[in-house]
């Protein structure tokens, strides 16, 4: 056996192969060198681990390196200011560009209410309007320590924590604060009232927000 392995290829092997043979004493370093690497590590010399014994090759996988994935950096407010990612362009400031938007988000208040019906709790409903997310609904501001602001109604196209962002019908875009001023909200022939002091949140955070019911707030 130990003959076969340190023998010379035979040509028509070593040319299907596309190798070039060896002559034996080059095989017999070649393997020594080849058993020494791949045999598990032992006591003994080589010969006597081979002395009457199987013994299985290790296989050695090379490691890979994992590569470092960056985290993707998000913009900071500054940059955000400097990109004028929140404004909306002038060209924008359409009422009917919006309307779409409203139409789905009706549509949106129906499914989450289960279906706006006469007999449905008026309370229940309340509590899912004030946590729902609100771009697309038609304000109407009724009260405000501002008198400039009552009447203003419009689509609700951005909220921010502070304020609401509406277009208006004459396609003018307003930016109205939401301390010290009442919006409503109509559809199907429901109205609900929004306190702005006691909604100044962003909406993803309102989301989470247990409002309690209260007689009177004041502006």
């Amino acid at each position: 056996m130990e003959t076969d392995v340190k023998s010379k290829l035979p040509s028509e092997h070593a040319d299907v192969l596309g190798v070039q043979s060896q002559g034996t004493k080059q095989a017999e370093l070649f393997t020594s060198s080849f058993l020494k690497r791949s045999l598990p590590h032992a006591r003994g010399s080589l010969d006597d681990q081979l002395l009457r014994k199987a013994v299985v090759l290790e296989y050695n996988n090379p490691k890979k390196v994992k590569a470092k994935r960056k985290k993707a950096k998000g913009l900071n407010a500054r940059e955000r200011r400097e990109l004028k990612v929140f404004q909306i362009k002038p060209e924008h400031h359409r009422y009917s560009l919006f309307l779409p938007l409203h139409e789905l988000w009706k549509q949106y208040i129906r499914d989450l209410c289960n279906g706006l019906k006469p007999e449905s709790n008026p309370q229940t409903i309340q509590q899912k309007f004030l946590k729902a997310d609100l771009h697309g609904a038609v304000l109407t501001v009724v009260r405000s320590r501002c008198p400039t602001y009552v009447g203003s109604t419009g689509i609700l196209v951005q909220e921010m924590k502070h304020v609401f962002k509406i277009i208006t019908k004459e396609d003018k875009l307003k930016v109205i604060p939401k301390r010290n001023s009442v919006f409503s909200v109509e559809i199907d022939g429901f109205v609900s009232h929004i306190y702005g002091s006691k909604f100044e949140l962003r909406s993803s955070e309102r989301s989470a927000k247990k409002f309690k019911a209260r007689g009177t707030i004041d502006l």
